[in-house]
């Protein structure tokens, strides 16, 4: 089975190695879609990025721009679609689990966020960004089992109150969403 699932594997590595080899003569493309990003125009880096892609579609990194530019515009059901397609083709790519992460966050799914998290720190171990965001999701996640631990057995307070006053000052004022990549 593994040696079945070896020829895929590499041929996406191929082709993501192609596409992004190419990239210098698309260089213009990204620079303009990052330009409309830095300018707060989402939508028309969208459009710019959907015309890109018309002619380009399987090129991960307009479409990691897009998923972007989604997040940014608040499309979220397009941007997730967006990134877990990424994932899908690319499971290899670390960024498009860790703005997965950020959009799962913000929905205070924080199970899923720390599992794309996961997978981005998997494939790349030195990516700071996402290693951060999970620092993140951790801090939240125990300050929600302390304040469980807390209603289930009022007795243990004084010993969480501690715990609660850190996590609450780290936390605040209100609990961000993990910082994308982009």
């Amino acid at each position: 089975m593994p040696a079945r699932n070896a020829f895929p594997r590499a041929l996406r590595l191929l082709t993501l190695a192609a596409v992004l080899a190419s990239g210098a003569a698309h260089a213009d493309d990204y620079a303009e879609v990052n330009q409309l990003l830095r300018a707060g125009n989402a939508a028309q880096a969208i459009a710019r990025a959907d015309t890109y892609l018309a002619s380009n579609a399987r090129d991960p990194q307009m479409r990691f721009l897009k998923g972007v530019a989604q997040t940014d515009a608040g499309q979220k059901a397009g941007a997730i679609a967006t990134f877990t397609l990424l994932v899908e083709e690319y499971p290899e790519l670390a960024e498009p689990y860790n703005n997965l992460a950020v959009i799962y966050a913000a929905d205070g799914d924080l199970d899923k966020a720390k599992g794309a998290l996961e997978m981005a720190v998997r494939n790349n171990p030195t990516y700071a960004v996402a290693h951060e965001n999970l620092g993140d999701i951790y801090a939240r996640l125990a300050y929600q089992s302390y304040l469980r631990s807390q209603d289930l057995d009022p007795r243990a307070a004084p010993n969480l109150h501690p715990k609660l006053t850190q996590l609450r000052s780290m936390l605040q004022p209100q609990p961000a969403a993990p910082a994308a990549q982009k």
